[in-house]
């Protein structure tokens, strides 16, 4: 049985508040999906689940804020869904006690290890509305295959040899449970307590969960917008849960409390070092004019693709700082996972994570970040994109800023930083002229590297920048 916890999403999380379930009890699951709605100081999560499995019943209600590593649900993995028996065994030919033989009696043939009979130690399943039926027959495994699908085996008539169930009543009977729910619309849990509270028709609602699943949020949303004399009442108070329709700024305060921690023992902790350059961008600047004018307009590129596919060429160059130092040792990440600072609207900032950007093509990079972005301020990140980078960036020069030394974030080893591409004076092969450039900063932890590194890794970006149609 595999526990769901509260994980860490960020070396400044400690704790964090249970805002939604997203699944049932007794839903499959696939390693990827979203299960849970948590919120943090600075923003509210989808958390994945790792593993195939069952969910299983919650350990947390919605509302209660717990500890990193706190329990949350269990998980029944797909491992343990599987049954033990190894060898097929014969169900037409079942053991039948009710009739015992007159005399002493006669030595009982040797049957297969899998061939199941009544336990008169096993305590019979039956619902009270159906005790006057007796005990049910059924094995051990198929009393594991009707708790895994949610079946009442007391509820059921059996189709085997002397009422016993078999796997295929249980089969017909989940699949009109199946049946039955696909009647009415997907909604999580709390989408349903708040339809109810709001006096909202479930029906009436676009969901955009998964599988368009109907979230709270969504209802929320339904019940602002609907017409009538009298506006519905407003969800209760009561729960901290409701935090996750607060804006932005209203959690500015927590988040700024958990930034300061942060940033205060990255100070304390981290022995710095800051490296800058100066990158001339004209033939970046020109190739990605002559890349816009041909291309569509979703197909088109800012220079943010073009620093942040460097950065992480340059990344997976120079491994020394792209990676964490955690036990007085430095260990290099798995792949370049860009951290992207973003602000956010009401205040504050986070840091989704774009994974395997050396591997991306520009497209494909300018999409994630696009998307990454727009998640990121609406509060629809998930888990696996708030943690694990490798390395972070700062660009700031959509502000106006041209230089920027950013603090680094442990427990990774460095940080880039990218100013606004700037016309400046600028000699060429001793002729002065005009061109755009933009300053590229590194901060770095001397604990890990020393400046030869750091200044071998501004010097790949500026050559990987000047390479623009092999990012």
């Amino acid at each position: 049985m595999g526990e769901f916890t509260m994980p860490s999403l960020g070396a400044d999380m400690d704790e964090g508040t249970l805002v939604e379930w997203l699944v049932e009890p007794g839903a499959p699951l696939r390693r990827g999906d979203p299960v849970a709605v948590v919120e943090t100081a600075k923003s509210t999560i989808e958390v994945e689940c790792f593993e195939n499995g069952t969910m299983g019943q919650p350990l947390v209600e919605p509302g209660a804020t717990v500890p990193v590593g706190t329990p949350l649900a269990l998980i029944e993995t797909a491992a343990e869904a599987r049954p033990k028996a190894r060898k097929p065994h014969k169900p037409h030919k079942p053991h039948k006690p009710q009739k015992e033989p007159q005399g002493p009696p006669a030595p009982e043939p040797a049957r297969p290890a899998t061939t199941v009979e009544p336990a008169p130690a096993r305590t019979p399943v039956a619902a009270s509305g159906a005790r006057d039926r007796g005990p049910v027959e059924a094995g051990p495994l198929i009393r594991h295959l009707a708790e895994r699908d949610g079946v009442d085996l007391a509820a059921l008539r059996g189709s085997g040899p002397a009422g016993r169930v078999t796997r295929a009543d249980i089969e017909r009977a989940a699949a009109a449970a199946t049946t039955a729910r696909t009647s009415r619309p997907r909604a999580t849990p709390l989408a349903r307590r708040r339809a109810a509270e709001l006096g909202v028709d479930l029906s009436t609602v676009t969901g955009t969960g998964r599988d368009a699943a109907i979230r709270a949020e969504d209802v929320t949303r339904a019940a602002s917008g609907q017409a009538g004399a009298s506006p519905p009442p407003p969800p209760p108070r009561t729960t901290d849960a409701v935090r996750a329709a607060r804006p932005a700024g209203e959690r500015a305060p927590g988040m700024r409390a958990a930034i300061a921690r942060l940033m205060t023992r990255a100070n304390r902790d981290i022995p710095h070092y800051y490296l800058s350059t100066t990158v001339d961008m004209t033939v970046p600047m020109d190739w990605l004019h002559d890349h816009n004018r041909r291309a569509p307009m979703s197909g088109r590129l800012l220079p943010a693709a073009l620093l942040l596919k460097a950065a992480a060429l340059a990344a997976h160059e120079v491994p020394e700082l792209n990676g964490f130092w955690a036990d007085d040792r430095f260990t290099a990440g798995e792949g370049v996972h860009l951290g992207l600072a973003v602000s956010l609207r009401g205040g504050g900032l986070i840091a989704p994570v774009l994974h395997g950007a050396d591997t991306l093509d520009l497209p494909a990079l300018m999409s994630a970040l696009k998307d990454l972005v727009t998640r990121a301020r609406t509060g629809r990140l998930r888990g696996s994109e708030v943690s694990d980078a490798t390395l972070t960036v700062t660009n700031l020069g959509d502000q106006g800023v041209e230089t920027v030394f950013g603090v680094i974030h442990p427990p990774q080893v460095a940080l880039v930083g990218f100013g606004r591409v700037v016309d400046r004076p600028w000699a060429v092969d001793g002729l002065l002229g005009v061109r755009p450039v933009v300053t590229v900063t590194l901060s770095a932890d001397h604990r890990a590297t020393d400046g030869a590194v750091g200044a071998r890794y501004l010097t790949a970006v500026d050559r990987f920048l000047q390479n623009p149609e092999q990012l």
